[in-house]
């Protein structure tokens, strides 16, 4: 009886062994953690997560903690042993054009580094996260899809933008061979739940908050993050190689964002309107005059500037080929008041 336990033992450990895993780089972000949720959700048991810092939640599930950064080689070399599919999520946000050097060695200099290893470890599958607005940008109401080249002149004014369109390049031009697969999949800007970081819920808070003093004349496109979980996850099996896939739930003026998001929760949508090039000449001189008090400015030049653009776009590609489900926005909006104010305003503030 010994015996045979003892064999048993064994035959499991070597199982252990050669399973391999699906590497998720940054995936304890806000889109990371729905992706690892959701995998977990649905009985997968070979996750391992790359990031500076792995929660306890996930360790107790089972996930493999790979601590590191994605610019590091030794620790990207550690992370991708025995792994068969990565999710390339690693990266930073950042509206401010002095971060262009720290997000360019993320998003450039980090995703060179990940391809390379992961061709030398036997990775066969790459998914990449990259954003919408390496596609979809105009000063017109115009709507994209993913046969539209890159607005490089439009987008050349973010360094955010940019970075991401030369991790993209950089991804095609290093993860390519026999057997490979590459996909790249462009969500819109992240709302839901758990946005820990506010990396991407950050307006909504500031709407709630009364911190957005005028309403943009451009228009922006938004998906759930849990919806957009979804597909990348659909991707693994669905998404082709070298495609890239928009991921959107809705495209709306800021004044009609701002207006749904007025009804939902009480807070009132700001009632001031200003022409672009005033937003933008006003913007510049505040964050001048605070910089020159050696304070932080309340306004981002940048961020104004954005939002007197249109990141309108179609997701049929997705939607037809990764199962791509989006949900009512409305619920996407509603859920995410719900947990900012829970988590960042305190439940009833501003009911």
């Amino acid at each position: 009886m010994a015996s045979k336990t003892t064999e048993k033992t064994k035959k499991t450990k070597a199982l252990a062994q050669t399973s391999r895993k699906i590497l998720i780089t940054g995936g304890t972000g806000f889109l990371g953690t729905h992706i690892v949720r959701q995998f977990l959700g649905a009985g997968e048991k070979n996750l391992r997560v790359m990031a500076s810092s792995v929660p306890v939640w996930m360790r107790d599930a089972g996930v493999d903690a790979a601590e590191g950064s994605v610019t590091n080689r030794e620790d990207v070399a550690n992370a991708v042993k025995n792994v068969s599919a990565i999710f390339h999520l690693a990266g930073r946000v950042s509206r401010d054009n002095e971060d262009a050097a720290a997000m360019n060695k993320i998003h450039v200099e980090g995703t060179r580094i990940l391809c390379e290893a992961a061709k030398e470890a036997g990775v066969k599958t790459l998914i990449l996260a990259s954003s919408s607005g390496t596609i979809a940008c105009s000063e017109t109401e115009k709507i994209f899809d993913e046969t539209y080249p890159t607005p490089l002149e439009t987008i050349s004014r973010w360094a955010y933008y940019v970075s991401k369109h030369y991790q993209e390049k950089t991804a095609l031009e290093n993860f390519q061979g026999e057997g490979l697969k590459l996909v790249v999949l462009n969500p819109s800007l992240l709302l839901g739940t758990e946005d820990e970081r506010l990396s991407s819920t950050k307006p909504v808070l500031d709407f709630l908050a009364r911190k957005i003093p005028y309403t943009p004349s451009g228009g922006l496109n938004f998906v759930d993050a849990r919806d957009a979980a979804a597909a990348f996850i659909n991707a693994l099996e669905r998404g082709r190689h070298r495609e890239k896939y928009l991921l959107g739930a809705a495209n709306m003026t800021f004044a009609e964002f701002f207006g749904r998001l007025e009804r939902l929760s009480k807070v009132s949508a700001p009632m001031i309107r200003v022409p672009k090039q005033l937003a933008m000449t006003g913007a510049s001189l505040i964050n001048s005059i605070y910089k020159n008090w050696n304070k932080p400015s309340p306004i981002q030049p940048k961020e104004v500037e954005q939002a007197e653009y249109f990141w309108y776009f179609d997701s049929a590609k997705a939607e037809d080929e990764l199962n791509f489900t989006p949900r009512e926005p409305n619920e996407t909006l509603q859920d995410t008041i719900a947990y900012l104010r829970e988590n960042f305003l305190g439940d009833g503030v501003f009911k």
